[in-house]
């Protein structure tokens, strides 16, 4: 706090009346301080390398056991100057780039644009991976909220939830440094948006001692995300369609009920309201509540398209992909093109067939004409021959 006077100015983080000197009544142990979070950093590093480790040796045989089967990953045709310009420039080259390439290389738009997804696909992870948090339901607070300002800020931290922030923190640090090389779908920017927000709010609430309503708010999240790791866990493996299609229904019924009423009439409640029951609005109330809005947007956002998936499943009978995410990625959309490219082939073939057909018809047409006009013209020479006779 001593580097940056300006920025941990007390009026900013703590309510009115409320210093950092309240907070220093509490022991060492039992008091958040800023610079704990800095173990967060190395902590993004470690589950980076734990998900590099469970991708390359732990999920490959996991994933044999369930059943999971490689999906066939269409590969790059060598081309050195497009991988030069690939390693050394641009993965993502822009239009004028293309046209350049086109007359260097000799390949069509299409064509360019075709290997560089595939190039960029080669360098992209198979799995993913998610390490569920747990929380604790035995805490006065979590049944009544009001127990979340009693006492505040005089409130000890427990090195359970100590390690839950630092861990949850770490988490959402390693996805932002694996954003990069993550497969882009649908939802990629309000993802980036949800990662933000919930590194904010995590190291607000730690910064200002607003642990018990913090655990909380990772608790309901942690609820209904472990669930949808689940279904898609089961949703790659072969024989488990019904096990997914169950994880699925129960998560959509817990997010829907967390994210849409629980969150709202509760969490959110009781950092607008029942909080100015004890002290009065300040900046951090301010930022805090907006950044809860913020999920709350994305809440809705993403029940929009689990109830679409919901409406497959219960009125079409199918559940083919998650909605949430539902933007086809690079390798499906190589996948798509080399189906379209199928289809034009077999379509061109199918012509060609017709056209030998229409032909053969014809010409059996024609021949069926000439030799009915011959026929004909030796009639009727044969007749005249016989009158003049």
């Amino acid at each position: 706090m001593d580097l940056l006077p300006d920025v941990w100015r007390q009026d900013y983080w703590l309510p009115p009346g409320v210093t950092w000197k309240d907070m220093e009544q509490l022991a060492d142990s039992d008091r958040p301080k800023p610079q704990d979070l800095l173990l967060a950093l190395p902590l993004a590093l470690g589950f980076v390398a734990l998900r590099f480790l469970f991708e390359r040796f732990v999920a490959p045989p996991m994933g044999r056991c369930f059943g999971v089967r490689n999906r066939l990953q269409m590969t790059a045709a060598p081309s050195p100057k497009l991988e030069s310009f690939y390693t050394q420039q641009s993965r993502q080259p822009t239009q004028s780039e293309i046209i350049s390439l086109m007359s260097l290389c000799g390949k069509t738009q299409r064509q360019i644009e075709t290997w560089f997804r595939l190039r960029r696909n080669q360098d992209r992870p198979s799995l993913s991976f998610l390490a569920p948090c747990t929380a604790h339901f035995t805490r006065p607070w979590f049944w009544d909220h009001r127990e979340c300002w009693k006492h505040y800020p005089v409130q000890p931290m427990e090195r359970v939830h100590y390690w839950y922030y630092m861990l949850e923190l770490g988490f959402y640090c390693s996805l932002l440094l694996r954003i990069s090389v993550d497969i882009k779908r649908k939802d990629f920017k309000e993802q980036v948006i949800h990662h933000f927000a919930t590194i904010f709010l995590l190291s607000f609430s730690y910064c200002a001692n607003y642990i018990r309503i913090g655990t909380l708010v990772m608790l309901l999240h942690d609820s209904s995300d472990i669930l949808l790791e689940s279904a898609k866990m089961f949703n790659y493996g072969t024989g488990w369609r019904k096990t997914c299609d169950t994880l699925f229904i129960v998560f959509a019924v817990v997010f829907l009920v967390t994210r849409l009423v629980i969150f709202p009439t509760k969490i959110i409640h009781t950092t607008l309201v029942l909080s100015m029951e004890v002290f009065e609005p300040f900046a951090g109330y301010y930022f805090f509540n907006v950044l809860l809005m913020v999920l709350q947007a994305l809440h809705i956002f993403w029940a929009v398209l689990i109830l679409r998936m919901a409406y497959k499943f219960l009125f079409l009978g199918k559940l083919d992909k998650d909605e949430r995410s539902d933007e086809e990625s690079e390798a499906e959309e190589d996948e798509k093109d080399k189906g379209e490219e199928d289809r034009n082939d077999a379509g061109d073939y199918c012509w060609e067939r017709s056209k030998d057909t229409l032909n053969s018809k014809l010409s059996m047409l024609t021949n069926s004409c000439v030799l009915n006009n011959f026929s004909n013209h030796r009639a009727s020479v044969a007749d005249r021959m016989r009158k003049a006779q």
